[in-house]
């Protein structure tokens, strides 16, 4: 598979993922689970930061969210440990 055609498909995905009912992303994320990579992960906030560039705050918050809770289940994010 092209890396063109990979990028079409994370691009779909982002796209379904604002579009889905809130509660349902999890579906939808593990649906398409062979697409959860490092560089959908990084496509993700290359959308956030072009949304949040051009005032949709709301939309560039809610990728940030998803790629956080990627990384963390893909292991590249480690987690921090809350201090109490």
């Amino acid at each position: 598979m092209s890396s063109e055609v990979r990028q079409n498909q994370y691009y779909s995905l982002i796209e379904e993922l604002l579009k889905c009912p809130n509660g349902q992303e999890p579906e939808l994320i593990e649906a398409n689970s062979e697409l959860l990579d490092a560089d959908f992960i990084k496509l993700m906030m290359q959308v956030a930061t072009s949304f949040a560039h051009n005032g949709n705050e709301d939309g560039a918050k809610f990728l940030i969210h998803i790629a956080r809770e990627l990384s963390k289940q893909l292991g590249f994010y480690p987690e921090v440990p809350k201090k109490e």
